[in-house]
């Protein structure tokens, strides 16, 4: 792992010195034959775009590169004494490696981001960082020249100025297009923009060809330099900002060589020092605005795009909320059906408690009574005759209260009690149905059964309420018979997970008017039977229980039919 990372650094280390020298070559290539003056240093540029990139780690490579190219200057010619020439090799070479490193640091604070350019205030930074640290090397080659005796104090001024400007230039030209193709993500051109750079080639190749035109020849010289600044701001409008640096650095590359060879509209004749600050000036010029402009451009694009997702996640911010309010709404509506449903059961339920209070006080306290009156007549008979009489009074009120109080229990138990799943054979069923009625008012006469039971598996149902619906309906025909013997007919059919069942008597029936009524607590169709009103409305709570329905058919002087549907228990 330590290798690899040695490894790794030597490798950056020789990349940095590589690019170092031959950026220098390139500035050599661009000299200014007359003078021997440089018009930009490349290696400034160079030095700092590899320093942001690879880290401070790579300064030895600056050392190296600066080295090779002080051994190919003629600084050995020119000085003599080894010692003199060492103290001029250490101090342009520190101040060039200082330079670069101050550059790593400014552009990490005043910068910041992993990608350069992306705002106009990049721009900015970066031109001030350029003008900043020109100053060190600058202040380092006049040092190194001062001590050589290689430069007089009066020509200070002017050598000043020109090492700082073709190093601002340099590092204006060469740094940004490193920095910039190092975060370069290759992606699938886009026909449009392939169209649009075959139209600016076009364009380009057009201007090119009028200006050679014979009626052009004394302008086009001149007009050639500002004819490509609207090609620029093409680029910087339309393009990545890569390709509109590649744009400036391109045409700044070509009037730098067209004026070393003595041509074009920068080039004064006897004023050589003159047309090399005329070209720096013009270079800084375009290389700024283009790096500005399109730094801006590409910040108004981001800020277009992240305006374009805000919108977007907007929307579906809008709709998911949009969908939970109606969710809400929903819930809300339901809550408040519920609420008023069980505001509706308590309005319910109340009633039905303040009509069963009443009725029980009255239904406990009237076979009490009875029985209390029976007692003192029975005290006040002198003889023995009416006593059985009086004791059969006594039970049958008895036995009234007790029925009434049985009903009493299984409604509460009805209303308590959680429905169970338990197999349920009809016949045997319906059997101890008829056991546990009280035959007692039927005056020696005998219950006709006629049961009909189509069950062929077992049905799952709670067994106590089917009981408690059975006995009340049973003991009401009993109750009601007619004068006559009572004749019972109970069908039970099951058939796809419910059971049909029927219940028909011959007994006295029950006017149209009652029915609607029926299964209304302590209602009574009749006061006949002294019944307590509590067995239909019984059979109703049950069934509900029980998720079954119930319908009654009656005709007075005929009989009365109840006919039940009740599903299964499901498990």
């Amino acid at each position: 792992m330590e290798k690899s990372i040695i490894r790794s650094v030597d490798f950056s280390i020789l990349v940095v010195a590589l690019g170092y020298y031959l950026s220098a070559e390139i500035g050599f290539f661009l000299v200014f034959e007359q003078t021997d003056s440089l018009p930009l240093w490349p290696p400034a540029g160079i030095a700092l775009a590899l320093v942001i990139l690879f880290g401070r780690k790579v300064w030895p490579g600056i050392a190296i590169g600066s080295l090779i190219i002080i051994v190919k200057s003629a600084w050995f010619g020119s000085i003599d004494a080894v010692q003199l020439l060492m103290m001029v090799v250490s101090i342009i070479t520190t101040t060039v490696i200082l330079e670069a490193l101050a550059g790593e640091v400014l552009f990490k604070k005043l910068v910041k981001g992993s990608v350069p350019f992306t705002k106009a205030i990049h721009a900015f930074h970066f031109v001030f960082i350029a003008l900043i640290i020109s100053w060190i090397s600058t202040m380092g080659s006049l040092l190194a020249l001062t001590v050589a005796d290689v430069l007089g104090s009066e020509e200070w001024v002017n050598a000043t100025f020109t090492l700082w400007t073709r190093n601002v230039v340099g590092i204006l030209l060469f740094a940004p297009i490193l920095l910039s193709v190092s975060t370069i993500q290759l992606k699938k051109p886009e026909l449009l923009k392939l169209g649009e750079g075959l139209l600016f080639i076009a364009g380009v190749t057009s201007v090119f060809m009028l200006l050679r035109l014979e009626a052009l020849k004394h302008v086009a010289p001149f007009a050639g330099a500002f004819v490509a600044i609207p090609f620029l701001l093409w680029l910087a409008f339309r393009f990545k900002g890569v390709v509109a640096i590649l744009g400036y650095m391109t045409v700044s590359l070509a009037a730098i060589y067209f004026t070393s060879k003595q041509a074009g509209p920068f080039y004064l004749p006897e004023l050589t020092g003159d047309s090399i600050l005329l070209l720096q000036v013009y270079v800084f010029v375009i290389s700024v605005s283009t790096l500005v402009l399109s730094s801006a451009v590409h910040e108004r694009q981001q800020a277009q795009e992240d305006l374009k997702k805000f919108n977007e996640n907007l929307e579906v911010m809008v709709h998911e909320r949009t969908k939970e309010l109606e969710e809400e709404i929903q819930n809300r509506k339901l809550a408040q059906q519920k609420l008023q449903f069980t505001n509706e059961e308590l309005i319910k339920r109340n009633t039905e408690l303040d009509n069963f209070v009443y009725s029980v006080s009255h239904d406990l306290r009237a076979p009490i009574a009875s029985i209390l009156g029976l007692i003192n007549l029975a005290k006040s008979d002198k003889g023995q005759n009416l006593k059985t009489m009086y004791l059969d009074m006594m039970e049958k009120s008895a036995r009234q209260q007790d029925y009434f109080i049985k009903e009493i229990l299984d409604q509460s138990r009805n209303a308590r009690l959680e429905v169970k799943r338990e197999p349920v054979h009809f016949e045997s069923l319906i059997e101890e149905a008829f056991e546990q009625l009280d035959y007692s008012n039927l005056n020696g006469k005998t219950v006709e059964k006629v049961i009909s039971v189509e069950q062929q598996k077992p049905f799952y149902c709670d067994k106590w309420r089917l009981k408690i619906i059975l006995n009340n309906v049973i003991s009401n025909a009993i109750r009601y018979k007619n004068g006559k013997d009572p004749i019972i007919k109970i069908n039970a059919r099951i058939n796809n997970d419910k059971v049909s069942l029927s219940i028909e008597d011959n007994g006295k029936g029950i006017g149209k008017k009652h029915l609607s009524n029926l299964g209304k607590m302590f209602y009574r169709a009749t006061d006949e039977g002294a019944g307590s009103g509590l067995g239909l409305y019984i059979v109703k709570e049950t069934l509900q229980k029980l998720h079954g329905s119930m319908a009654i058919e009656s005709q007075e002087g005929h009989g009365t039919t109840v006919k039940f549907e009740i599903p299964e228990v499901v498990a």
